[in-house]
């Protein structure tokens, strides 16, 4: 069906006045349209999801054809919602170019709506945003200490809390630190294995270090005189013994894993045992692996235990996990490991403290949890320490508040899908555009 609508062309009545007016025809058509509302209503409900060029490939479909450049236009052309400013607000950063360029998203951390955009993650603009828009009175952000300084330049009695989860998620990081600095206690409990030639450079850098710093000799000179960068001699003059440089070994699971019982049986009985005669007894009980893959397994001890050691990132893992959701098997391999050191169960115990601390919302405990880990005397864990004591008020807040930043991470989330649907062509007005109305 095709409708003709026929309307009248109005000439202006002053004199020597050219202009002329159509007649409007309200809910049909718009001024200086081509389409109709209910057409261009069409096609904003389509370039609102999937702009450029798969929008046009869409509407093709629907008979109407436009170009790609037209699509973008409509898209632009969609008034922005305009929502009220947010009490509870949440902050946080997405990459436009990820270790290159940055921009942060604010949310109304109670209803989840979006409420801007903002090009980068300095200070000064979350300090003018929010002089542009007084209101807020809680600010939800992740440690980042720039977000921090705007809220306070701009409105220094704004409540800043931090997120738990990025609480949580510095202690994880701290925590495998001091795993992998007490690798010598409980990895000795493992498979025994030879010293690495890594290993012994390892050891005999750190004895190098040491001796310049016993002669007097500054860092930077150290680093001068042994030809290492500053940060790698500031790392090895914290610690005290060399063996706390020594890694664990990371081994996986292999073909040879299932024959252990047979090796270690062949190997207590006759321990000059060929390594070729085990093969080819191995391979008559259906192993499928290679002679030099049984060669390193028993050459590294392997075969001696019944566990394997776990790495320095499962083992962190395990003490971050909530002792009921681990596998019985594996919880008994935890409290094995932990208890041949006693600054590793001093570090479980600290770590479940504040996850009871984390889930309950419990924010006056705190400062007794930080009283028991500067007498734990764990300096791996003094970075988050000092963190703490830098941000007190808004970790306090963030533990006891029940907002959090899972909001805009999901955000985030759904602005990555956005800047694959455009390729990193378009610009950042147009992502700002279909952030907010997405």
């Amino acid at each position: 069906m095709v409708l003709q609508v026929r309307v009248r062309r109005l000439v202006c009545p002053t004199l020597n006045c050219c202009k002329t007016f159509r007649e409007q025809v309200p809910g049909v058509l718009d001024r200086y349209q081509r389409r109709t509302t209910r057409m261009t209503h069409q096609v904003r409900s389509v370039v609102r999801e999937l702009a450029g060029r798969a929008s046009v490939r869409l509407l093709s479909q629907m008979a109407c054809r436009l170009s790609r450049h037209t699509a973008i236009r409509a898209l632009l052309r969609i008034p922005l919602p305009d929502r009220p400013v947010p009490t509870v607000l949440g902050v946080d950063d997405f990459a436009l170019r990820r270790g290159q360029s940055y921009a942060s998203v604010l949310i109304d951390a109670a209803t989840h709506e979006r409420v801007d955009v903002l090009p980068d993650r300095k200070s000064d603009s979350l300090r003018a945003w929010l002089c542009e828009h007084p209101g807020v009175e809680i600010i939800v952000r992740d440690g980042s200490s720039a977000y921090a300084e705007g809220a306070r330049r701009a409105l220094p009695e704004v409540v800043q809390a931090s997120d738990r989860w990025h609480l949580w998620n510095g202690l994880g990081r701290v925590v495998e630190k001091a795993v992998v600095a007490h690798s010598a206690c409980w990895a000795g409990h493992g498979p025994k294995r030879q010293q690495l030639t890594r290993e012994q450079s390892t050891i005999e850098r750190w004895h190098a270090i040491h001796d310049l710093l016993d002669q007097g000799i500054g860092l930077l000179d150290c680093a001068r005189r042994l030809g290492l960068a500053l940060n790698t001699v500031k790392r090895y003059a914290r610690v005290p013994e060399p063996d706390r440089m020594r890694r664990p070994p990371q081994y996986r699971a292999c073909l040879v894993d299932s024959y252990r019982d047979h090796l270690r049986a062949r190997r207590a009985a006759d321990p000059g045992a060929p390594v070729l005669h085990l093969f080819e007894e191995l391979k008559a009980l259906g192993y499928t692996g290679s002679l030099n893959l049984l060669y390193k397994y028993i050459n590294q001890g392997r075969h001696i235990s019944d566990r394997i050691g776990p790495s320095p990132k499962r083992l962190t893992s395990w003490i971050m996990t909530r002792p009921a959701e681990l596998p019985t098997e594996r919880r008994t391999h935890l409290d094995e490991l932990l208890a041949t050191c006693p600054e590793m169960t001093a570090l479980a115990g600290l770590v479940h403290e504040f996850a009871h601390i984390t889930s309950n919302r419990r924010g006056s405990e705190p400062d007794c949890w930080m009283k028991q880990l500067r007498q734990a005397r764990l300096p791996e864990l003094e970075p988050f320490l000092t963190g703490l004591d830098q941000d007190h008020d808004a970790a306090v807040a963030g533990l006891t508040l029940p907002y959090s930043s899972g909001p805009i991470e999901g955000m985030n989330a759904k602005t990555k899908l956005i800047k694959r649907q455009m390729h990193g062509r378009a610009g950042f007005q147009l992502l700002r555009h279909r952030i907010l109305l997405a």
